[in-house]
């Protein structure tokens, strides 16, 4: 197992040399920066994670001491008959000191589940990342693929409008019937509607492109290779296991589950504190002159709580927490199993859109020849129309599922880098400056304790596509081949 994740590791390394070094690849490595940069799934994914960050400050401060200021002023508006020494007026004021000394472990657990919960958090980062990417990856695709598909059906449309034209010609000269125009006017109108639909697959694979990487797909160049995957699915699962970010972020939510449970056993524990008070009084010479006009008192001591009966609420907490970490536990498996079974699923549609793409191959290449030759048999009588017309969708079909098998491939080859953890942001050597650490923002907020502590507010990191135009099928020539 050692020696496979060292292939891999290297596979990786692959992935990002190739994607920033061959030309053919820079307008995929930027939409998958512009992506990254812009994308509102993944920068809002980034602040909630930044709000969870802020979880482990709020439950350290629950072990932190509470200072607090009271003041006040009072008039009497009007005083007993009996009270002679009453004042008119005072002010007052004072200073509160309570420091926590033992909370039963519930604020050292609480810190340790939202730690945890932190881990999970940059884990389902990850994922989110990975996500993005392979939708993003599959949106290029389709609008290479659909641009292709137009572009055929174009080219099949012209043919038959080229074959109708003869048709009609060699009609007038009698050397075919109405039947062979019916049919040759049938299969043109069969085909401009499915160009019709093959534009608007077109239309609405750009528009997802616009949607996920924020700006127009233009002239979108060939995607590089992949890098070696694995040779076998039990190698991928192998790699997944250990590396999936999903895997990552339901193990850590269950470490934080467990923590939470010893949270909920702090309830029945006893609490000490130590507290401190300070006041003052100035009652504004309100006062009989016999009596002092301001006081001053100062206070001490030490708080403890032992609860005795709470009406079976600490059980209850407990056993609460408890279920649901029994749930975290069986949520892992389940992940692990999602995991297994989408990085298998994901090894077969590569390994068969491979053998898609060597049969549609040699499909293209025999219809090709087939075209020819029923094109040249029908100069000399022994084809008719019908055939001609046959032969030539028999070659739109296989460049059809010839492009989309390369489609399908390249997608599920990427998909599976996804699955193994090995298709986010630092794998795919991306520019466009340093990439997002999510640690970087918990070791800045982690520590602090100043009340008045805010960061700026907020302003939008991702771009809207309001202004951006709406996309149409224009394609421009396809090769020959």
């Amino acid at each position: 197992m050692t020696m496979r994740r060292i292939s891999m590791s290297g596979s990786v390394a692959l992935l990002a040399l190739v994607l920033s070094s061959q030309g053919s690849a820079e307008t995929l490595r930027e939409a998958l920066a512009k992506a990254y940069r812009t994308n509102p799934t993944l920068t809002g994914a980034r602040a909630g994670q930044r709000a969870n960050d802020e979880n482990v400050p709020i439950e350290r401060s629950r072990g932190l001491p509470d200072l607090g200021l009271n003041g006040g002023y009072t008039e009497n508006v009007k005083k007993s008959s009996n009270s002679f020494t009453s004042p008119t007026r005072f002010v007052q004021g004072g200073v509160t000191l309570s420091v926590p000394i033992y909370r039963g472990g519930a604020v050292a657990n609480s810190m340790k589940a939202a730690k945890a919960r932190v881990e999970a958090g940059q884990a389902d980062l990850r994922g989110t990342e990975a996500s993005i990417f392979s939708a993003t990856v599959a949106a290029y695709m389709d609008v290479i693929r659909d641009s292709a598909i137009v572009g055929l059906n174009q080219s099949n449309v012209r043919a038959l409008e080229v074959n109708l034209e003869a048709t009609k010609d060699r009609f007038e000269v009698g050397d075919l019937t109405r039947t062979d125009i019916a049919q040759s006017e049938s299969r043109l109108a069969v085909a401009r509607s499915d160009l019709r639909a093959a534009e608007a697959r077109l239309i609405s694979s750009r528009e997802t492109y616009v949607q996920l990487v924020g700006d127009t797909p233009d002239d979108l160049q060939p995607p590089p290779p992949l890098p070696n995957l694995p040779t076998s699915p039990n190698m991928a699962v192998d790699i997944a296991v250990n590396n999936n970010p999903d895997i990552a972020a339901a193990k850590k939510a269950r470490q934080a589950a467990a923590y939470e449970v010893n949270v909920a056993r702090a309830t029945r524990m006893p609490t000490v504190s130590a507290t401190a008070d300070g006041g003052y009084v100035d009652y504004l010479n309100t006062l009989d002159s016999t009596f002092a006009q301001h006081a001053t008192t100062a206070t001490a001591g030490v708080t403890a709580t032992f609860p005795l009966f709470q009406g079976g609420y600490p059980a209850a907490l407990t056993r609460q927490a408890q279920a649901r970490e029994s749930q975290s536990i069986e949520q892992t498996l389940e992940v692990e199993r999602s995991v297994v079974a989408q990085t298998r699923a994901a090894y077969a549609s590569y390994q068969a859109a491979n053998a898609v793409i060597e049969s549609s191959q040699v499909a293209v290449d025999a219809s090709s020849l087939s075209l020819e030759g029923v094109r040249a048999e029908n100069t000399v009588g022994t084809r008719t129309i019908l055939d001609i017309l046959n032969a030539e969708q028999e070659y739109l079909n296989a460049q059809v599922t010839l492009v989309s098998a390369r489609r399908d491939a390249y997608v599920a080859g990427f998909s599976l880098l996804a699955a193994m953890g090995q298709a986010e942001a630092k794998d795919l050597g991306l520019d466009g400056g340093a990439l997002y650490d999510p640690v970087t923002n918990y070791e800045r907020v982690k520590g602090r304790i100043w009340d008045w502590d805010e960061d700026p507010a907020p302003v939008p990191q991702s771009t809207s596509t309001v202004d951006t135009p709406a996309q149409n099928s224009t394609v421009g020539p396809l090769d020959k081949d």
